[in-house]
């Protein structure tokens, strides 16, 4: 939170969203009718508030459902903890049971959803709850997200088992005197990413995110010791990332 910060929400060819932070604030109403599937990597709150405000401005906007594609665990934590009429109203019964505004689908790690030209593949990562990250596969190449996440040999397992791996998208949530918050709280920081990276074949372009807000600079340059000869760009809020 703060003036030109957002939290974690990726769209992706108009109709796909990935995670539903406060980024999608930055939506215009028309951009928010497009989107007709939303992947969420995980339960925290920084990536799915915005599930409960998006639904409310699509109501008697649209005329078919919006699917909300995750784990049981965290399609769990959604219905409990926000849709169910005390937090919000539970938009996968309104209008009526019959043509919810949304509608929920378990995911399970390693098995490919297909939507328009892209294969999303959802992976395990290691968090503080059941977390997952993405591979995003088409004719023009293969992006990744991995989510919050932590140093563990099934991220980089599922990530070297894909043909190729042009652009991938990691956090870095603290600097390293923050090693022990990192690790308490399943989180990387710049050392251990530069250690951990060394167990991926693919050589992609590393889009950094995440990072704690006030810890922006020195993660910045601690990243230039941690990261060198790595090709990589710290992300801000309204970046693009192309093929």
């Amino acid at each position: 939170m703060g003036p030109g910060l957002r939290t974690t929400s990726l769209l992706v060819d108009e109709e796909i969203l990935i995670d539903a932070g406060t980024g999608i604030g930055d939506l215009s109403l028309a951009q928010m009718q497009r989107i007709g599937h939303i992947f969420l990597t995980h339960s925290h709150l920084d990536h799915v508030c915005g599930l409960a405000f998006i639904a409310d401005n699509l109501f008697d906007l649209i005329d078919r459902p919006v699917r909300i594609l995750a784990t049981a665990e965290t399609l769990d934590a959604i219905r409990t903890h926000i849709f169910n009429w005390k937090i919000w109203p539970d938009f996968s019964k309104l209008p009526n049971e019959r043509n919810p505004l949304i509608v929920f689908e378990e995911i399970r790690p390693g098995q490919p959803v297909a939507i328009s030209d892209f294969r999303i593949t959802p992976f395990p990562v290691l968090h503080t709850v059941p977390a997952v990250g993405y591979s995003l596969e088409s004719a023009a190449g293969t992006f990744a997200f991995s989510g919050d996440t932590y140093a563990a040999d099934e991220l980089w397992n599922a990530l070297n088992a894909l043909k190729r791996l042009d652009r991938l998208m990691i956090e870095i949530a603290f600097a390293d005197d923050d090693e022990e918050l990192g690790r308490v709280s399943r989180h990387f920081t710049p050392a251990l990413l530069g250690r951990e990276l060394k167990k991926l074949k693919h050589r992609p372009k590393l889009l950094l995110t995440h990072h704690k807000p006030g810890c922006e600079a020195v993660i910045e340059k601690e990243c230039r010791t941690a990261l060198k000869g790595w090709d990589y760009r710290h992300l801000s809020r309204g970046d693009i990332v192309g093929p």
